[in-house]
């Protein structure tokens, strides 16, 4: 497999304080990869620089076969924060006509794009209202869509369904599995278990170190784990005692 995404030796320093420490990750063409772990783990910090927005201490980060950060390739990459940097003030339809012309989409294109986008994260009948009348799923919801406007080759999704019934994360997820057969490759920040358990690949981030790397079922397997709880809290503390 070809790998899209690779993290060599990565650290990341705030002031005295080391949130990452020597992270290697290789993400695969068209894979759905999971980072789990704690709040405080370092995973939104991991995936900022992933995606080029900010850049490691050391180490060094290439997506696409390209050292980042790129502007290139940061346009080839749809980034979803986990805080919604959404305008409250406009409408639905304005906010993703605003981002689409960010990525460079107009005319009948874009037209088509915020249609599709706003159908599949079920807002259509909701794009006149402003923003700041939509609930805290709406809002993460309309976030994917703005994330996925451009046809992204990357999509980077930090905590994707906070605050999202499981009705309709079902569905987003339904539509993560489409978009990886398609040819997109994903990156998924999640602290729920059974989230982690719907990526084809995980990483088991804890304290800034990755602690564990597999497919769910072979990291269930290695630990005799029943559950991806149970394979975490043994990779995070257990193994190290005995």
């Amino acid at each position: 497999m070809e790998p899209v995404i690779k993290v060599t030796n990565v650290s990341k320093d705030y002031q005295s304080h080391q949130v990452l420490k020597n992270i290697d990750l290789t993400v695969n063409n068209n894979e759905i990869y999971g980072l789990l772990g704690p709040s405080g783990a370092g995973k939104t910090t991991l995936v900022k620089m992933i995606a080029g927005i900010e850049t490691p201490t050391n180490g060094s980060i290439s997506v696409l076969h390209s050292s980042m950060p790129s502007l290139n390739i940061m346009s080839q990459i749809g980034f979803m924060a986990q805080s919604d940097a959404l305008y409250g003030e406009l409408s639905g339809r304005e906010n993703l006509e605003f981002f689409s012309a960010i990525y460079g989409l107009k005319g009948q294109k874009q037209k088509e794009r915020i249609h599709q986008v706003s159908e599949l994260v079920n807002l259509s009948k909701f794009l006149q209202k402003p923003v700041n009348q939509y609930s805290g799923g709406m809002k993460r919801r309309l976030s994917l869509a703005a994330a996925l406007l451009h046809e992204p080759k990357i999509l980077i999704l930090d905590e994707p369904t906070v605050g999202i019934d499981p009705v309709l994360r079902q569905s987003i997820w339904d539509e993560l599995y489409k978009l990886s057969k398609s040819g997109t490759t994903i990156l998924v920040t999640t602290h729920v278990m059974d989230e982690a358990e719907k990526c084809g690949q995980l990483g088991m981030l804890r304290d800034g170190k990755l602690i564990a790397s597999g497919t769910p079922q072979e990291l269930k397997n290695v630990t005799s784990s029943a559950s991806i709880e149970d394979a975490f809290l043994y990779y995070g503390g257990v193994q190290h005692e005995n």
